[in-house]
């Protein structure tokens, strides 16, 4: 299979749980976005959360069109706070980003797979909030490590590379509305996990630095890059998540994100 074509679809496999993370982590109203194909090149739109209607669905952006096409233009990440009225971008889709969304403050982000843009990944705010600098930084933490989570999987063997079912399971539970359905599969998840009772809010208290930093870890950031986003030293950020894994009761970061997970911890 073409490497391009593997790339685009693991984008649009990985990226929707992303987007939730971004969305929850920052506060972001909007995010979308999709993968790119070559013949001819334009971005594709396919995921999307907080949107209000579907016009951005299957939307093609051509490279230099609007902003997520200058993203492909210029392989490097934009934003803008007023999109109407911007002249740095072209408005040809100004229907649908302006009057039917309703998006003001728009960025875009390249998701790069090894030197070819292969998606883009947005966040756009509405009724003329500015989307902060922290949320953009926390979005390209989340852009890098999608990027290399899809090269991961174009390496030989990508089978070995496979989602953990159980940090599956542990999402389908966080979005899971009915109650009793939610505490079936934690029940579920604790067996195959081989715990003997489901962790509860009340069993566990972190301090708000843990929770960062497992929210980081969440989406498979390193200890570098978690200590980057927070303004911290690695050393500080080992710290934080030794302690987590120490109250969560667990023997490392990737069961700590579960547990808390589970807990309503994040």
């Amino acid at each position: 299979m073409d490497e391009d074509v593997r790339a685009a679809g693991w984008i649009d496999r990985l990226l929707p749980e992303r987007l939730n993370w971004l969305s929850r982590s920052t506060g972001i109203p909007v995010v979308f976005g999709g993968s790119t194909s070559t013949t001819p090149q334009r971005l594709v739109i396919g995921r999307m959360k907080g949107t209000f209607g579907s016009g951005l669905r299957g939307l093609e952006v051509r490279p230099g069109s609007g902003l997520g096409g200058r993203v492909l233009r210029d392989r490097a990440a934009h934003r803008v706070n007023d999109y109407a009225r911007t002249s740095d971008i072209t408005h040809e889709y100004d229907p649908i980003v302006v009057r039917q969304e309703r998006l003001t403050s728009v960025f875009a982000l390249p998701i790069t797979v090894g030197e070819a843009v292969c998606g883009v990944l947005y966040g756009a705010a509405r009724d003329h909030r500015p989307v902060g600098d922290r949320a953009l930084r926390t979005a390209e933490v989340v852009t890098a490590q999608l990027s290399r989570d899809v090269e991961d999987r174009l390496r030989p063997d990508p089978e070995l590379h496979e989602p953990d079912p159980l940090a599956e399971l542990a999402a389908v539970i966080e979005e899971t509305g009915d109650e009793a359905m939610r505490a079936r599969l934690r029940r579920i998840h604790h067996r195959l996990r081989g715990s003997a009772a489901p962790t509860t809010t009340s069993d566990v208290t972190l301090a708000p630095r843990e929770i960062e930093a497992l929210r980081l870890v969440e989406i498979g950031a390193s200890n570098v890059e978690i200590a980057a986003r927070l303004g911290l030293s690695p050393q500080t950020v080992k710290t934080y998540l030794r302690n987590a894994t120490r109250k969560l009761a667990v023997r490392n970061r990737t069961a700590a994100v579960h547990e808390a997970r589970l807990a309503g911890l994040l």
